[in-house]
């Protein structure tokens, strides 16, 4: 059994240099609700040093929300806001030397296309118009995968070690007080039970293929050495995507 690491950065926050040995996969802020060309150089360039493969978190445009507050757009626009968002990290990433690898939407995003079929499919039709060999990241069983798959784009289901879930496969949200899993021992014993069992979704089972840690985590650099040492014990490779 294997399972990819990833972890949201260049976010301006957080121990990035701390949780990149620790992680295979890193998913760039593209600016629009976190980072900068600055931030968007060093963390590919810190990735490099690591081994990390990088990919693209694109965002709706929401710097002073970072992201998380619900947006809605005609698809055509959710398109253009992608397609800019990737352009932008892998001009960027070529000048270092690395290519994009994957696609993983950020906060709001993310959440909304796990439900959103129009809003899922105006994010898979952007990225497989940039790169049918780009895989796009989504909430396991989620309509976002859903998407991907139907348009043939290679996708990953995620799961996530720091948070909890509600009885469908959704995310608790982070308006609860028990949205996110408080210590690291806890997300390491998570991180083991999602990559072994899978999660349940609307009905059907689905295994998880990437598993995420959020770099703005109060513990993120603990929960992410503690994760990847219970991974291991158990038996499980880390490897990316």
């Amino acid at each position: 059994m294997k399972i990819d690491l990833n972890c949201d950065m260049g976010e301006n926050i957080g121990s990035d240099e701390e949780i990149m040995p620790y992680i295979t996969s890193a998913n760039i802020a593209c600016g629009f609700h976190a980072g900068d060309e600055t931030s968007m150089r060093a963390t590919a360039r810190l990735a490099k040093r690591y081994s990390v493969a990088i990919g693209a978190h694109p965002s709706w445009k929401d710097i002073e929300g970072f992201g998380r507050r619900e947006m809605l757009l005609p698809p055509d626009e959710v398109e253009v806001l992608i397609l800019y968002q990737i352009d932008v990290l892998a001009a960027i990433a070529k000048s270092e030397g690395m290519q994009i690898r994957h696609i993983k939407p950020h906060g709001a995003l993310y959440n909304q296309a796990a439900k959103d079929k129009i809003l899922a499919r105006a994010i898979a039709k952007a990225v497989k118009e940039f790169s049918g060999e780009l895989i796009l990241v989504g909430l396991a069983g989620s309509e976002l995968i859903e998407a991907g798959l139907g348009i043939g784009l290679k996708i990953a289901n995620e799961g996530f070690p720091d948070r909890n879930y509600n009885d469908d496969g959704t995310l608790v949200s982070r308006k609860q007080s028990n949205a996110l899993i408080e210590t690291s021992e806890k997300a390491a014993e998570h991180a083991v039970a999602l990559a072994q069992n899978g999660i349940d979704f609307a009905g059907q089972h689905v295994r998880i293929d990437t598993l995420c840690l959020h770099g703005d985590h109060p513990r993120a650099a603990q929960n992410a050495k503690l994760v990847r040492e219970a991974l291991e014990k158990s038996g499980i490779k880390i490897s990316a995507l």
